[in-house]
């Protein structure tokens, strides 16, 4: 019986979060370009997507901005998160509280704080604003996930290979490096997943003449709900989702 009660409510509990989700996708397969009446199943949205030329432009930056802001914070997050553990200076605690301070700062201050930034330096609104946004805001996400994985090390297993005459460089890419890789790919992979669903800031740091896709969708429905609209979620959705697993895949702790 207490095992049925907690199906019941899991079930609820899913039904309510994915359900909104479900319907999205199930009417961007609707023929009804009008009405939210169901007049049968087509493909016709989803190749309206792949011959819009604007919108696969949006996507290309989507997807490159992503991609590029996702390596760089992983590589300036996991810097961060080995000086973190590893060693001992001033300011480390600091650190170690700002990047929880980023994580839990609303994206619009984020953002606002960034844009004065860029305003003040005179740095025009582009690629290059959004790439750095974008930097700032994974970063403190992949540090933490990596210093996580850090802190499960048996700090014996570097020590023995001290004892055994490796350097710094081949305890890095020996014990160290192989041990994180899962929770960098995580870190990459989270970091990816918020560049390329980040409204907000995107909002506030780029430029008229780089648009990303997020931007595009927020722009196509504030003009009506449109069949492709949902498509385009839908193919978002399950970018999103892979991401997702692969990530919580990547965090698994192996037996």
């Amino acid at each position: 019986m207490k095992k049925q009660v907690q199906f019941i409510y899991a079930a609820l509990i899913y039904f309510f979060l994915y359900l909104p989700l479900a319907v999205m996708v199930a009417y961007s397969f609707n023929a009804s370009r009008f009405t939210m009446q169901w007049k049968g199943f087509t493909l016709h949205w989803y190749d309206q997507l792949l011959h819009d030329a604007s919108l696969i432009q949006a996507a290309l930056h989507s997807l490159a901005i992503a991609t590029c802001s996702a390596t760089a914070a992983c590589v300036v997050g996991t810097v961060t998160a080995l000086a973190i553990h590893r060693w001992r200076f001033a300011g480390r605690k600091t650190i170690h509280a700002v990047l929880f301070i980023m994580m839990m700062s609303p994206d619009i201050v984020i953002g606002i704080s960034l844009l004065v930034l860029f305003m003040a330096i005179s740095l025009p609104l582009g690629f290059w604003t959004l790439f750095m946004a974008h930097v700032t805001l994974c970063v403190p996400f992949v540090a933490i996930t990596v210093h996580g994985r850090l802190q499960g090390f048996d700090p014996h297993v570097v020590e023995a290979a001290r004892d055994l005459g490796a350097g710094e460089y081949e305890v890095w890419r020996h014990i160290i490096l192989p041990m994180t890789m899962p929770a960098v790919l995580a870190g990459w992979f989270m970091s990816f997943t918020l560049s390329l669903d980040d409204v907000i800031i995107a909002f506030f740091t780029t430029g008229p003449t780089f648009e990303i896709l997020p931007l595009r969708i927020y722009s196509m429905v504030r003009l009506g709900l449109k069949p492709e609209v949902n498509a385009l979620c839908a193919v978002m959705i399950l970018i999103t989702a892979v991401a997702v697993v692969t990530t919580q895949g990547l965090l698994k702790e192996r037996q």
